[in-house]
C-alpha cells in the first residue's frame, strides 16, 4: 500500500506494516517535550497520577524558555517546579540558563530529534522538527503527563495536503516568505489536523533554517505537522549532532493525498502578514505606509544563525530610525556565541537596538518587549494574534528577517531594496 511520508512514520513506530488516514493509532513516541508553561501542569498531573518514575528519563526534554531569566515570582516558581522535578526523576535534558535556549532552535542543535522520529511537545510550534523528517507535533500538557508515564501517545492519523514549490526565489525571498504566502493562500484552517508536506525543487534548495521556519508555522494553517523528506542537506545537519541512530522515509510515488497544490516560487515577493491572523499576508509592494514603534527579529521560527546574518547585512552600517526600538534575540547559546564571534552583535549595537539572551520573551508577551497602547511591532515571530505581543490595541505585523531590519531603519515597513 503507498505511503505518505507521514503515514510510513507513524505505521513504523505502531508496529503495522501500513496506517490508514483516520485511523486511530498508540504509538510510542521519541522525545516528549514542555517549557515553563506547560511543564508545571504536565508535573502535576503526573505526581497525582501515583507514579513511580518516568519511562525513560534520555526520552523528555525540559526547556524553560518562554519567562527565562524569570521576570517575577510566578515565573521563578514555574522553573522551580522543572527544577526539582529532574533531579528527582534525573531527566537527562533539563536546559536551565547558560544552556537554555528557545526550545525548536535548541533541540535540532542539540541533535536530541532525528529523522523518522515521533515527536510530542506540549507547544505547538513543535511541529518544526517536522523540516528533518520527523513526526513532530503539539499537544496539551495532559498528554505530556501520560506520556512521560506510558512513552505513548495515541493519533488519528492525519490526511497529507503535498505543497509543492517551483522555480527559483527572488532576492530577500526565504522559507518565511513561502510559508505565509502559503498560509494566506489556503487559510489559518485550511490544513486542519492535516500533514503539510512541502516538496519540489525550491525547498531542496532552502537551507535547514529556512525548511526548520517552514515547519514551524504549519500549526498556523491548523496542520498536525509540517514535514518535508530528508535529503543531502537534511543529513549533513543532522550527522555529527545525532545522539541516536535514525531513519530517513519518502513519500512513494503514487501515495494518496488529500490536496495537491503548486506554487512558482519566483512569482512570490516577500510577504507580511498584517493584524491579526498569519494568513492576512500582503506582499511587500502593496504594504502602503504603515509605521512601527518596536522591530524584533528571533523567536522559534528565525532565531538562527542565518536569520541574524540576513538582519545584520541590512543593518551594518545604519542605524534605526529615530522613535524605533531594535530587540535582537539569538535563539540558543550556540547562535549567541556565533553571532557573537562573527560581530554580528556589535552590528545590532552599532544600530541603536538591544541583543537579549535566549528567550522567547516578547513573542508571546512574556517580557523584554511588551507592546503599548497603540504600539506597532513588525516581528520575525509567527504569530500575530490580538495582544500577542502586549496590549489589545496593540498590533503585530509579521515579516521575514531582511523585511523587518529594513523596516526598523525606515521607521516604517519596507523593502531592504529601498536601502
Amino acid at each position: 500500500m503507498a505511503q505518505t511520508i507521514a503515514e510510513k512514520i507513524l505505521a513504523v513506530h505502531a508496529g503495522k506494516e501500513s496506517v490508514a488516514s483516520g485511523e486511530l493509532l498508540n504509538v510510542p513516541i521519541d522525545l516528549a517535550l514542555a517549557n515553563d508553561i506547560t511543564a508545571p501542569i504536565a508535573i502535576e498531573l503526573f505526581e497525582g497520577s501515583g507514579a513511580a518514575s518516568v519511562f525513560d528519563r534520555d526520552r523528555i526534554a525540559l526547556v524553560p524558555d518562554h519567562f527565562v531569566p524569570n521576570k517575577d515570582i510566578q515565573s521563578a516558581k514555574q522553573v522551580q517546579t522543572m527544577r526539582e522535578f529532574a533531579r528527582k526523576y534525573r531527566i537527562s535534558h533539563f536546559f536551565e540558563l547558560g544552556e537554555m535556549g528557545i526550545e525548536h532552535v535548541l533541540l535540532p542543535e542539540q541533535g536530541l530529534v532525528v529523522p523518522g522520529d515521533v515527536v510530542i511537545g506540549a507547544d505547538s510550534h513543535t511541529c518544526t522538527y517536522g523540516a528533518l523528517g520527523a513526526f513532530s507535533t503539539g499537544v496539551g500538557s495532559t498528554d505530556i503527563a501520560a506520556a512521560m508515564i506510558t512513552g505513548e501517545v495515541w493519533f488519528k492519523v492525519p490526511e497529507t495536503i503535498k505543497i509543492t514549490y517551483t522555480g527559483k526565489r527572488g532576492k530577500w525571498v526565504g522559507g518565511k516568505d513561502l510559508i505565509l504566502y502559503t498560509i494566506g493562500d489556503i487559510g489559518v484552517d485550511g490544513a486542519t489536523y492535516k500533514a503539510m508536506e512541502f516538496a519540489g525543487d525550491a525547498i531542496e534548495s532552502l537551507p535547514m533554517s529556512d525548511r526548520f521556519t517552514m515547519s514551524n508555522m504549519a500549526i498556523e494553517a491548523g496542520a498536525k505537522v509540517g514535514i518535508i523528506a530528508p535529503d543531502r542537506i537534511t543529513l549533513d545537519y543532522v550527522e555529527g549532532r545525532a545522539k541516536r541512530k535514525y531513519a530517513v522515509y519518502q513519500s512513494d510515488p503514487d501515495a494518496l493525498y488529500a490536496r495537491e497544490i503548486t506554487y512558482d516560487v519566483s512569482r512570490i515577493e516577500p510577504q507580511v502578514a498584517f493584524p491579526h491572523l498569519p494568513g492576512n499576508t500582503r506582499g511587500i509592494s502593496a504594504i502602503g505606509k504603515v509605521p512601527v514603534d518596536q522591530a524584533v527579529i528571533g523567536s522559534c521560527t528565525n532565531g538562527r544563525i542565518e536569520d541574524l546574518r540576513v538582519a545584520a547585512d541590512i543593518l551594518k552600517g545604519r542605524s534605526v530610525a529615530k522613535g524605533v526600538r531594535l530587540i535582537v534575540i539569538p535563539g540558543s547559546p550556540l547562535v549567541y556565541r556565533k553571532a557573537l564571534a562573527e560581530g554580528l552583535l556589535e552590528t545590532f549595537l552599532d544600530a541603536k537596538g538591544i541583543v537579549s539572551p535566549p528567550t522567547c520573551g516578547p513573542c508571546l508577551g512574556g517580557f523584554m518587549g511588551i507592546l503599548g497602547p497603540g504600539e506597532r511591532a513588525i516581528a520575525t515571530t509567527n504569530r500575530n494574534f490580538v495582544g500577542r505581543m502586549g496590549d489589545t490595541s496593540s498590533e503585530v505585523y509579521l515579516a521575514n528577517p531582511a523585511v523587518t531590519a529594513a523596516s526598523a531603519v525606515l521607521g516604517r515597513i519596507g523593502s531592504p531594496e529601498e536601502l
